[in-house]
């Protein structure tokens, strides 16, 4: 069982594993310490939680905990409620679904109404997609922009596209962007299609994974190679 410490009223940013790894792999020690003084939760799903609260401590008494749920369905007069026992003198953490909650996640909506109370805010340390990728692209690292899903819609994509390419050319910014894992290929494809040649591409896969891909190339390069991308959880980057 993690040691006990004596906790801060805080509201805890809590990261999560981004692949099926082990959890001392990519997560500090004291994450747990923290995370099983906790019982009131914030998280997207109830039952992959209580699966990760499992991971930090097998003897973690998951009933005592109560659950709140936020996702993209959760009313936004809900989600101020939420924080009641953390007004009241209560810890509380937020739990991602996968890497740190906040990013490209709907916990930055809960964050977001505790700064406006003056509550304290405190994020643990762990993995990042966005910033792993971006580490190992060999892109800039100064300038970058994440820009989440792209739209779906073909015409829209493309002109979605376009403006990225156009960033990069004036701005030297990195663009940074994702897709849901089983369109992946049709992505990649039309990136190919569309960006010029000369401009490079890294496609970030399976981020701390065993089968991890992080791979770097010009449009060229992808053009005249095969890959397969179907299904895997995806970074693509996209600068000069």
């Amino acid at each position: 069982m993690p040691d006990v410490m004596e906790l801060e009223v805080a509201l805890y940013l809590i990261p999560v594993e981004l692949s099926d790894v082990s959890h001392d792999k990519v997560l500090p020690a004291g994450n747990a310490v923290v995370v099983t003084q906790l019982r009131h939760f914030i998280v997207e799903n109830v039952r992959s939680a209580r699966r990760f609260l499992k991971r930090c401590d097998r003897n973690f008494d998951i009933d005592a905990c109560t659950f709140y749920i936020l996702n993209t369905h959760t009313a936004p007069e809900q989600i101020t409620s939420y924080l009641d026992p953390l007004e009241h003198g209560v810890p509380m953490g937020v739990i991602s679904e996968a890497g740190c909650p906040a990013i490209a996640d709907p916990g930055a909506d809960v964050v977001a109404i505790a700064q406006r109370k003056g509550l304290t805010v405190r994020p643990l340390v762990g993995p990042s997609s966005i910033l792993l990728s971006l580490m190992a692209s060999g892109f800039n690292g100064q300038s970058f922009a994440f820009l989440g899903y792209l739209p779906i819609d073909d015409s829209a994509r493309r002109e979605a596209i376009g403006r990225m390419v156009g960033r990069v050319v004036r701005e030297h910014q990195t663009q940074i962007f994702i897709e849901t894992p089983y369109r992946n290929n049709a992505l990649l494809a039309t990136l190919l299609s569309q960006v010029p040649r000369h401009m490079r591409l890294c496609v970030a896969a399976d981020i701390t994974g065993d089968n991890e891909s992080i791979i770097t190339r010009t449009i060229a390069q992808w053009s005249a190679t095969t890959s397969d991308y179907n299904r895997v959880p995806t970074i693509f980057l996209l600068y000069e």
